[in-house]
């Protein structure tokens, strides 16, 4: 079985981000690095990470003109990171740009392209917050419209709610990777995750990466809890 974890680390120092990097990374995929651990510790992390040999989602979600999203993704591209995001909501041409810097960066340098992900709506974002930013209807209608904008820029992959999941594998390519945050076990506080699976749910919807922070760092024994994650999705796609 591929082993579908990328753990969170929403850690707040380079010590600690480190310390699970080397305990983790024999049993996981790969690691998730967001905005505050990247503004304190930088690329250098990025390149320990991926000294271990574990893979890197690079989750600083762009959004801004297309050649300043392009420049970034190029740079991150020459980072060596395995998956990257941008905000949809940046528009057609802005996708388009960071796809293309993905694939030229990557090319020239003879490596693969990182996935440049698109984030449709926050995991966080509930129907009533999205209607007070000025977007009427549902969470579920803005997810698919924005899903299909970025299939029509050329992205292969998008990051969605586990509730998202079902809904986007009937309208987006069979190839597209769909990377969801928002994991959480039966005993998990869903914290400020407002749409929420169990990891084998997740998978079984149709979930190519799992992103699970809290349930994995936060624990008494993180390896240990990556390990029973796995199990229970191993268990869950055996009996399916």
């Amino acid at each position: 079985m591929r082993n579908p974890i990328y753990v969170a680390l929403d850690v707040p120092t380079v010590e600690k981000a480190s310390e699970l990097v080397a305990v983790l990374a024999p049993v996981v995929a790969g690691f998730k690095v967001g905005k505050e651990l990247f503004v304190s510790a930088g690329p250098q992390l990025v390149r320990q990470i991926r000294e271990s040999g574990a893979s890197v989602f690079l989750d600083l979600k762009f959004h801004d003109i297309p050649n300043t999203v392009a420049k970034s993704v190029a740079a991150a591209t020459r980072l060596d990171v395995q998956m990257l995001t941008i905000h949809t909501c940046g528009g057609l041409e802005m996708m388009r740009a960071a796809e293309a810097a993905a694939q030229e960066t990557a090319g020239s340098l003879h490596r693969a392209a990182p996935v440049v992900l698109g984030v449709t709506v926050l995991t966080s974002m509930s129907t009533p917050e999205l209607n007070q930013v000025g977007v009427t209807g549902d969470i579920g209608h803005q997810v698919e419209r924005l899903a299909m904008l970025g299939n029509q820029a050329g992205l292969r992959g998008f990051v969605c709610s586990p509730l998202e999941l079902a809904m986007l594998r009937q309208i987006l390519p069979e190839a597209t990777q769909l990377v969801t945050p928002g994991i959480r076990g039966p005993g998990d506080a869903a914290g400020d995750q407002k749409r929420t699976l169990s990891a084998p749910e997740a998978i079984e919807a149709g979930a190519t990466w799992l992103v699970i922070g809290r349930p994995i760092y936060a624990a008494a024994d993180p390896k240990a809890a990556a390990e029973r994650i796995l199990a229970a999705i191993a268990s869950a796609t055996t009996t399916a």
